[in-house]
């Protein structure tokens, strides 16, 4: 068991005391490793005394403290607690058995077993729902309360989770990675219970770190869905603006055209950021993404090429046009404002699509073999 510690000379020894019990009643073979975080309140000494192993992190965080807790222990299975004594360490077996059964990771659900003063309301109603909601939203893990801090995982997946966050967002970390890893997460309902000593929790900062997390981990919701949806409402208001329909009781002219294209280019410009940061992270991070998958083995460079030419071709034709009517007319008055704003859109769009294919193709030099790749492994 890995417990982290900072000034939690409150509480530290009760939580040891309970856990070593907890696991010679059920006949668990463990140790308790205590990683301290630079404690100047004798934690360390009384988690030494109360029988457990410490170790010492110089690296300030939540996250770098349980990391160092990770390399430090020995068993087979690793369950994580904090060292407040808010989790019930007698419930040891109930996270030991779903792992012996299969589950890769468990975490507790404190949701429905909240005491009395142990939670504040802001984080019970607002920030832990929205941050899970998000998460499920995102990476589809399915949690109740993806913030619990007691869980366990087997130990030989650590090296696929692959955690790195120094900070609070190593909770969200752990569960993203393991989501998308494809891990059996089961889930056990506990009590959570007022914590002894001093919160060490900002609720305003850390949980900016999560909701950061969890948006630049999700280039899908970062960036593809809103540049989509930019792009959509951009092309609709051309097409409104461009055929002269009437929308609320008027028509729409020139300077809703202007807006409607600059959405336009805008949703290019965000959904092609987009693809960019899921092909990064298909070819150097690692990650699983059916998208750029298709995209690897169905479209090469000259596709791209193709696409952006078409575009860059269609947007220079109707601007010709355009012009050849300004011309005619003496360069006077150009009356087909509208029909610009779409040559320019498309002239835009199209060179934006070839240097980003190009831009893309330098990305895939690395050919990072994948499980289920032809040539993985």
């Amino acid at each position: 068991m890995v417990i982290p510690c900072l000034n939690e000379a409150e509480a530290i020894a009760i939580v040891i005391e309970k856990a070593r019990r907890t696991m010679a009643d059920e006949g668990i073979v463990g140790e308790v490793v205590v990683a301290d975080n630079g404690s100047d309140d004798g934690s360390p000494e009384l988690a030494a005394a109360a029988g457990a192993r410490v170790v010492h992190e110089v690296r300030k965080g939540y996250g770098s403290a349980y990391l160092a807790g990770f390399a430090a222990a020995r068993g087979r299975y690793i369950l994580m607690g904090d060292g407040d004594d808010t989790y019930d360490f007698t419930e040891i077996a109930r996270f030991v058995d779903p792992l012996r059964g299969g589950a890769d990771m468990v975490i507790g659900n404190r949701m429905s077993g909240i005491q009395p003063g142990a939670m504040p309301w802001l984080h019970r109603r607002i920030g832990n729902p929205l941050l899970t909601g998000l998460l499920n939203l995102f990476f589809r893990s399915g949690v109740t309360d993806a913030h619990c801090g007691m869980r366990a995982f087997r130990r030989d997946v650590l090296p696929t989770l692959d955690l790195r966050s120094t900070g609070m967002e190593f909770a969200s970390e752990q569960v993203i990675r393991a989501s998308k890893s494809g891990l059996d997460i089961r889930e056990v309902e506990i009590d959570y219970h007022p914590r002894k000593g001093d919160s060490k929790l900002a609720s305003f900062s850390d949980g900016w770190r999560h909701l950061r997390f969890l948006l630049i981990h999700s280039p899908t919701w970062l960036f593809v869905v809103p540049g989509a949806l930019f792009a959509i409402a951009g092309l609709i208001g051309s097409l409104i603006t461009l055929t002269g329909v009437e929308l609320f009781g008027r028509e729409w002219q020139l300077h809703a055209m202007i807006a409607s294209v600059a959405a336009v280019i805008i949703g290019a410009q965000i959904l092609q950021i987009g693809v960019f940061s899921k092909a990064f992270a298909y070819y150097y991070l690692g990650e699983r993404d059916r998208l750029i998958a298709a995209m690897r083995s169905r479209v090469r460079l000259e596709h791209g090429l193709l696409a952006g030419l078409g575009l860059l071709g269609i947007g220079l034709v109707i601007a010709g046009v355009v012009l050849g009517l300004w011309i005619d007319r003496g360069l006077g008055e150009l009356r087909e404002e509208r029909l610009a704003m779409v040559g320019l859109m498309l002239i835009v769009v199209g060179l934006q699509t070839i240097f980003g294919a190009f831009f893309l193709s330098i990305l895939g030099l690395r050919r990072r073999p994948h499980t289920g790749d032809p040539d993985a492994g």
